[in-house]
């Protein structure tokens, strides 16, 4: 029996959507498997960290800061608890928009061009166009789930987005709309990784792009799997999603979100490190297409997290 804690809920503009998930993989957990602990990071991280010496792994449920964005992972480190997502440098990384954009480009990743702009500091709007092109995607540069994203068709219209966006993080991006079909491709693995079958998404009329709404909002998006892409190009996005994965130094599993642009081009938008994880999200629609049913799935993430413990030098702490 494995004792197993699930941390969910916390801080982020993204608790209700965690704690949903938190209530769906309870249910597709095998009792006869797991011993089920919950916590709220947002109240009950002192009670994790009481029950620490008891626990045998942490399924981390968190989405957005406080979470997904490496400060959770360095304090189960501390506590040598195993746990299914990337560590702390990974989830850093990934949930910062502007270092994962550097590091794609470096990998030789397209990524639409950008420009990032930090709160407090003077920004000139028409050299941002200039550099851009309008239309822009407008969004902050740490949040998950297109919280706070803008798309912006007019120079009138940039300095709004540009200020509702910084009501969620101290710095923006602002990134050149790229045209085209809206694809993820996640990857799963310790060793050897595996680029799981390519979902499309396709946000419903009223939708310009797969905003918070259209993500969340019952039969606003239509989503395919595999998606309806010849095998060439398939192949590539499941080869960028693996190469995203390797450049942001992830870990165990990842989504990477992706656009195929018109021309045929496939461009790296955003990677994430904890991906939705009830029965019909994308990463678990993915992972049923491969042949891993979500509580197969969440079995396999358990047992890559322990095992990754397993291979590192950890010392309990006194």
């Amino acid at each position: 029996m494995i004792n197993l804690a699930l941390l969910y809920g916390g801080r982020s503009a993204e608790r209700e959507v965690s704690i949903a998930g938190a209530g769906e993989v309870e249910k597709a957990l095998d009792r006869d498997k797991y011993m089920i602990f919950r916590y709220d990071a947002a109240t009950e991280l002192e009670g994790l960290v009481h029950d620490a010496h008891r626990l045998d792994c942490v399924f981390i449920l968190l989405h957005g800061r406080f979470g997904e964005d490496g400060t959770v992972q360095g304090l189960l480190d501390l506590l040598d608890l195993p746990y299914q997502s990337s560590g702390v440098l990974g989830s850093a990384v990934s949930m910062d928009k502007h270092v994962s954009k550097v590091l794609y480009r470096e990998a030789g990743l397209l990524t639409p061009v950008w420009k990032r702009i930090k709160k407090g500091l003077e920004y000139d709007l028409f050299e941002i166009v200039s550099e851009t092109a309008l239309p822009v995607v407008v969004k902050p540069s740490s949040q998950g789930s297109s919280v706070g994203i803008g798309l912006v068709h007019r120079e009138d219209e940039l300095e709004e987005a540009i200020k509702e966006a910084f009501r969620w993080d101290s710095e923006v991006i602002v990134e050149q709309y790229v045209k085209g079909r809206e694809i993820t491709g996640g990857v799963l693995g310790l060793e050897k990784m595996e680029a799981l079958p390519i979902v499309e998404i396709v946000p419903g009329e009223g939708f310009a792009f797969f905003d918070y709404e259209a993500k969340y909002k019952p039969g606003a998006t239509r989503e395919i799997c595999p998606a309806e892409l010849d095998k060439g190009l398939s192949r590539m996005a499941q080869e960028a999603a693996l190469k995203a994965h390797g450049a942001l130094g992830l870990s165990i599993y990842s989504r990477t979100d992706m656009i195929i642009s018109d021309e045929g081009d496939i461009y790296c938008i955003e990677t994430n490190t904890i991906p939705g994880m009830t029965p019909t999200s994308l990463f678990p629609q993915a992972a049923k297409v491969h042949g891993l049913s979500f509580s197969a799935l969440l079995d396999r993430l358990i047992e890559l997290a322990i095992k990754r413990k397993g291979r590192r030098y950890t010392q309990r702490p006194l």
